[in-house]
Parts: C-alpha cells; sequence; structure tokens
C-alpha cells in the first residue's frame, strides 16, 4: 500500500499545545518516527499516520480528548501553504471551497474531499482516509477545525454554518467544541463536515484580486508540476506573498524556502541578479497592474506593494519611473 504523506504544516502549534499539556513534543515525534525538523519547516511531506498516530497518542497522554482541536484556535489561512494563495483570490466563497477541495490532496493526500449542493443546502465533507487501524479522532477534528476557520476568514466572525458534523461520539467535555463552534456541533453524524445555505457559498470574497490570482495559479502550476523552479522565481512568487505584509527581507524569504540567506544570496548571483533587483522588479511590475485600477486608492497601491507610508511609494515610484503616480494614473485614464 501507498504510503500517504501530508505537509507538516499539519503540525503547526504542536509542539505548543503539547507542552502545556505537560509533553514532552521531541519524545513524543521519536515515539512515531517523525523527524523534529518537521516542527519548523511547513512544507515537509511526512506520513499522514505518522501524524495520526502523534495526535492520539498525545491525546491518550495528556488525558485531553480535544487536543487536536486545541491546535486550530491559532491556525490561519496561510497554514495552507501555495494553496491559500489559490484560495484567497477566488471572487467567490464558492470557487474559494472547490479550491481548497481541489488541491486538498497537496496538503493531505490522505483526505477525501467534496462539496455537494441541494435545496439551498451545502455540504462540504472531508474523510481521512488512513488506511491504519486506530483512532483517527484528533486528526479528524483538526481537519474540520482548520476548514471551519477557513470559512470564517472569508464569512465574517460571526458566521457560522447549520452544523459541524463528526461521526465519533462527544467529548467527555464539549466546551471547547462549543467555544469553538457554537451550539451546532453535533456527533455521532453519518460524516465528517460542515453543513453550510448555498447563500453562504454565493457571498462575494472581498479579498479577491484578478492580478494575485493569475500569479497565484502559476505559483500552484509551478511548484506542483514536474520541474522545480529556479531560485529568481521561487523569490519572485514569495515575495508577491510577503509584499503586502511589509515583511520580505531575504531573511524572511530564505525562511520560507528552507535555506539560510547565504544560500538565496549565493544561487541568485548564479542566476544572474540579486535580491534586491527582484523585488524591484517584482515590485515594478505589480505597480504598474495595480495603477491600471483607477478604483484602487494610491495608498492602498502603497500598502500592497509592502511600502510603510504613501510617501516612500512616490518617491520610489519617481526613481524608477520617472514620473509620479498620480500623474501616470490620470494619463491612463484619459487614453
Amino acid at each position: 500500500m501507498t504510503m500517504n504523506l501530508v505537509r507538516s504544516a499539519s503540525l503547526t502549534n504542536y509542539a505548543e499545545i503539547a507542552r502545556e499539556a505537560g509533553l514532552d513534543p521531541l519524545a513524543l515525534l521519536a515515539e512515531v518516527g517523525l523527524n523534529p525538523a518537521c516542527l519548523h519547516d511547513p512544507d515537509l511531506k511526512i506520513p499522514s499516520d505518522a501524524v495520526r498516530r502523534l495526535l492520539e497518542t498525545s491525546a491518550n497522554a495528556s488525558g485531553m480528548d480535544n487536543f487536536g482541536l486545541r491546535m486550530v484556535e491559532t491556525r490561519h489561512l496561510s497554514n495552507l501553504g501555495v494553496v491559500a494563495l489559490v484560495a484567497r483570490e477566488e471572487p467567490t466563497v464558492r470557487r474559494v471551497v472547490r479550491a481548497m477541495l481541489r488541491y486538498s490532496h497537496l496538503l493531505n493526500e490522505s483526505v477525501y474531499a467534496k462539496l455537494e449542493e441541494a435545496e439551498g443546502v451545502a455540504v462540504i465533507r472531508e474523510e481521512l482516509l488512513i488506511g491504519q487501524e486506530g483512532s483517527s479522532r484528533q486528526a479528524t477534528e483538526l481537519l474540520i477545525g482548520v476548514m471551519f476557520r477557513n470559512l470564517k476568514y472569508f464569512l465574517g466572525p460571526d458566521w457560522s454554518p447549520i452544523r459541524v458534523c463528526f461521526t465519533h461520539a462527544p467529548p467527555r467535555d464539549p466546551g471547547l467544541h462549543i467555544r469553538l463552534f457554537g451550539y451546532v456541533v453535533a456527533f455521532g453524524q453519518d460524516f465528517n463536515g460542515l453543513v453550510c445555505t448555498t447563500r453562504d457559498m454565493d457571498a462575494a470574497n472581498p479579498m479577491a484580486d484578478p492580478v494575485m490570482a493569475r500569479y497565484a495559479r502559476q505559483l500552484l502550476e509551478a511548484t506542483t508540476g514536474s520541474g522545480r523552479m529556479d531560485m529568481v522565481d521561487s523569490v519572485r512568487h514569495i515575495l508577491l506573498v510577503l509584499l503586502s505584509s511589509g515583511e520580505c527581507s531575504i531573511d524572511q524569504v530564505a525562511q520560507q524556502l528552507g535555506v539560510d540567506r547565504r544560500t538565496v544570496h549565493r544561487r541568485l548571483v548564479r542566476e544572474g541578479t540579486t535580491f534586491t533587483e527582484v523585488v524591484t522588479t517584482v515590485r515594478r511590475e505589480m505597480a504598474a497592474h495595480y495603477l491600471e485600477d483607477c478604483t484602487r486608492p494610491l495608498s492602498q497601491v502603497a500598502e500592497l506593494l509592502g511600502f510603510s507610508a504613501l510617501s516612500a511609494f512616490s518617491r520610489w515610484y519617481k526613481q524608477q519611473f520617472g514620473e509620479v503616480a498620480g500623474r501616470r494614473r490620470r494619463s491612463d485614464a484619459r487614453t
């Protein structure tokens, strides 16, 4: 039987939760045969069954039958890696969900995921197909909890599904489940997943950006294809994610790539460029795209390109293009 793999990002927050429970996370990793590096590199591929056993062992050792769910509370959309980039730029929540399900195998090869809609009801079903003996309660609750949090990211903090379904029995204390999901959580159901309305799926995604959508799809195709990206392309795509956060130093890019800054510098030089030149090129390209949209305030363009203030962006733009950004936009509007 083929070994199914999962991104090590599935263990985000594991060490913290384990220590809070009085456990030794490194000892437990060793017990199930996982390398400690998986706690630091989110893109490592590790055996799905080892993760399942780690979570179940941790739950049993700590006496916390909600151990997996505790790992959900601080999860972010960005934990999905490149899949998050594609999903975030889709125009509706339905398209967001379909993107996350379509590419779920890139995150966890053990997941069966499907969206079904009928008579105003939408069912997002996610099942773990471990193929091994033993409970998958913790991994399942983690999986469904992450989908729930991701939907709240798009639908707002006050959104609630019709029901959150689990096939397993209720926990001894349902307090955490109720705090996270509300009173719509139900156990002993026929499937694991979320029941929503089709209106939820129809909702527009206000964060969708067609410019970024194109880059995100290119990134996904490049990283899942047969060939590996060269360093210039790798850095370019990571910068597209980091620029708007204002945190796009070579150290942060190197961390995303799982190497040190000297390796990034050396490989960029080998490919005939530098990190500063790549940042400038990406900013020039994105500035041209964003300025085409006359409804987007220049202050927002500055933020998307990673500038701390509009004045800094204006100086950079004048230096790069020899004209004022606002004047360029007015010229474009007249043509």
